[in-house]
């Protein structure tokens, strides 16, 4: 391995310190008859200075500099050879260092963050699996103990207890087939089936579906304008699974006598944006960054007595994000909340 200029000039430094050594003892015996005694006034310089460059350069190569590639090989996940270690960094090679060191530990330290980061995202939605997951478990072995110490022959609590007991089945169904649903979109096993349709009957079509829950909740439906048919493209089946959620979460989670309005507006030629509204509770601020997670619930305990997966919302962003658009919210506690996302619109 060559030694790197750096340490060159401090050998050619030491070297040239020798020669100024020697020429100062020369002239200071000038006016002295040269002896054989004066000879070591140029052997002695020479011979130091000599053996200082080879001992210097054999334990540079041998320690610090075996050291110095064996960092920069760390740092930069490199193979070098030493011609190539050489070339391969510029004349500052301490500077170098220092600054790709500064460089690696950075980036070391945000993968660290991004790994507890993951590991954290990892135990919550674990808990929360468990959690969703444990009041339909309980409820049913309830059901089956009661029936099997004695209940199955009572008929007037057998065939409730089994209907129950299906009722706890149907929502473990159900949380499971919106995790396997997530993560096709997750790991791009899905495909949309695109059609263009008026999103303005598409609407009303959903409104019919979920007229009876509105009813039994006191909440009404309408659109903010008489709107004549807006031509959009998408997977039809999918768009409704994302404007039924919405409406619907705007039923659960609204005030008595209260009124979801949907509203498009033109952005430009090829988007239209659709907002599902409502003027129910609200929601704090600090939840609206993490209302699209797997399981995030504002009000854990009156969401679960509402029901639900707790999926819906992810698989929502899903499916507006696989047609290459975008889903946000805004929200007032005590005012209401609106949803909005986007479209492809046909021209």
């Amino acid at each position: 391995m060559k030694i790197t200029r750096p340490i060159q000039a401090i050998v050619l430094g030491s070297f040239l310190l020798g020669v100024i050594i020697l020429l100062v003892l020369i002239l200071l015996d000038a006016t002295a008859e040269t002896s054989f005694a004066s000879y070591y006034f140029l052997v002695i310089p020479l011979a130091t200075t000599a053996i200082s460059f080879a001992l210097f350069s054999f334990i540079f190569q041998r320690y610090l500099g075996e050291r110095i590639r064996t960092l920069y090989r760390l740092i930069t996940n490199k193979k070098f050879e030493d011609q190539d270690f050489v070339t391969s960094i510029n004349e500052d090679v301490f500077s170098q260092l220092e600054s790709d060191s500064q460089e690696w530990a950075s980036g070391q330290k945000e993968q660290i963050q991004e790994l507890k980061e993951q590991e954290e995202f990892r135990r919550e939605f674990l808990g929360n699996l468990a959690h969703e997951l444990k009041t339909p478990v309980f409820s049913i072995q309830g059901y089956v103990l009661t029936l099997l110490e004695g209940g199955l022959e009572d008929e007037s609590v057998n065939r409730e207890f089994l209907e129950r007991a299906l009722n706890g089945v149907d929502r473990i169904s159900a949380i499971l087939e919106d995790l396997d649903e997530i993560s096709k979109y997750e790991f791009d096993r899905y495909s949309l089936k695109l059609s263009e349709f008026d999103v303005v009957e598409f609407t009303k079509k959903i409104f019919g579906e979920l007229e009876k829950k509105g009813e039994e909740k006191g909440v009404k439906f309408e659109f903010s304008e008489n709107y004549d048919a807006i031509m959009v493209r998408g997977d039809m089946g999918k768009l409704s699974q994302v404007m039924t959620n919405l409406i619907s979460n705007s039923i659960s989670y609204s005030s008595d006598e209260g009124i979801t309005t949907v509203r498009f507006h033109t952005l430009d030629r090829g988007t239209l944006l659709v907002e599902v509204a409502d003027n129910g509770l609200g929601i704090n601020e600090k939840h609206l960054p993490r209302l699209f997670e797997r399981f995030y619930r504002v009000d854990k305990s009156r969401a679960r007595n509402i029901g639900g997966s707790g999926l819906g919302l992810a698989i929502v962003k899903h499916i507006v994000e696989a047609h290459g658009q975008s889903i946000k919210v805004r929200s007032t506690e005590g005012v209401g909340s609106t949803f909005s996302f986007t479209l492809e619109k046909v021209v």
